[in-house]
């Protein structure tokens, strides 16, 4: 018998362009589950296949933000069954022993595996992972909605619903693009004084439509001034990348505030004595497990938080991952 086959998209050689190729379509092993991609949402973390980093291995299929249905299940798998609604994310899979996991911080999991780095992800039109990567999706969002929610969406709830922030407090949302125009909208439906913070006058009209109290165009003037003159920031949620817009943000936070980072490779700058005596807080916050992915989408379709998305056939992966940034606001690819 003959094994079907799927167009698919691989990374084949660090730095190199994506390339379309036709696989065979994956079996589900034991605890494994297949899902039918339906939507792939396109994430800078996809520089991981394509560079071969973090020890990927080359050829590999990239994409953690997948929604789609259950097509077929391993042995074992009691959990779902085919015609489940389901998103995967970022979180491939922890090993349920280390240290780590047998505390619940299943994130930390020293054996942790990444969703299209360490197997292949929804660049294509079917794609396997582990049972307990898989995260339930409810009916009240379409596909192309759920994949950006798997990373983008889960870094931007899953951060501020463990801040320090509680209901009426200033939030500053420095960024509104991918991850920020969805925090933006989760940090209102949570209850916050949302603060949106970007470059230029651009943005306004759209993060005060996405649930902004407040805009600070940092070309302006000091963004961390301006947040002073509001009484500081309890929190300041970060998405951009920049350690030195970082850290020039800090001094914006009122005492006992707290900056989470969600990413950046260039060093954040600040003396112990800024930090020491207003007591403040520098913390990090990294994606989630499928139980944060699942409560991210059920929160969004109680509160209307949509992502706003630009849809892309699955073929034209390569060009739509460079202009990626270009686009308003998260690129999903459609098999």
């Amino acid at each position: 018998m003959t094994q079907a086959t799927m167009h698919a998209v691989q990374a084949q050689e660090a730095g190199a362009p994506f390339v379309n190729v036709e696989l065979p379509v994956p079996e589900p092993k034991p605890g494994q589950v297949r899902v039918k991609v339906h939507a792939c949402g396109i994430c800078g973390g996809d520089e991981i296949p394509r560079e071969g980093l973090f020890g990927t291995q080359l050829p590999r299929v990239p994409g953690h933000e997948i929604g789609g249905v259950v097509d077929a299940v391993g042995d074992g798998v009691t959990m779902w069954q085919a015609g489940d609604r389901v998103g995967v994310g970022w979180s491939g899979g922890s090993d349920l022993t280390c240290e780590f996991c047998r505390r619940g911080d299943f994130t930390n999991c020293v054996n942790r595996t990444i969703t299209g780095a360490n197997f292949d992800g929804g660049y294509a039109e079917y794609m396997v992972a582990p049972q307990d990567a898989v995260a339930r999706a409810p009916e009240g969002l379409p596909f192309e909605e759920i994949a950006p929610m798997m990373c983008g969406g889960i870094t931007a709830f899953n951060g501020l619903r463990h801040s320090k922030a509680g209901p009426g407090d200033l939030v500053a949302v420095h960024g509104v693009g991918g991850v920020g125009h969805l925090a933006v909208q989760f940090g209102d439906k949570m209850g916050f004084r949302v603060v949106a913070i970007a470059r230029g006058p651009a943005r306004e009209e759209l993060a005060h439509r996405l649930g902004a109290s407040e805009y600070i165009d940092s070309t302006a003037g000091d963004a961390s001034e301006a947040l002073r003159a509001m009484g500081g920031a309890a929190v300041i949620f970060d998405t951009v990348s920049h350690g030195n817009l970082q850290s020039g943000l800090i001094s914006g936070l009122r005492p006992n505030g707290q900056l989470i980072v969600a990413e950046g490779l260039d060093p954040i700058t600040v003396t112990g004595h800024d930090l020491a005596f207003p007591r403040l807080n520098i913390s990090g916050w990294y994606s989630g497990v499928a139980a944060d992915s699942e409560d991210t989408l059920n929160f969004a379709v109680l509160k209307g938080v949509h992502p706003i998305v630009e849809t892309h056939p699955l073929a034209d992966a390569e060009t739509t991952f460079l202009n990626r940034n270009k686009a308003n606001i998260r690129p999903v690819l459609i098999p």
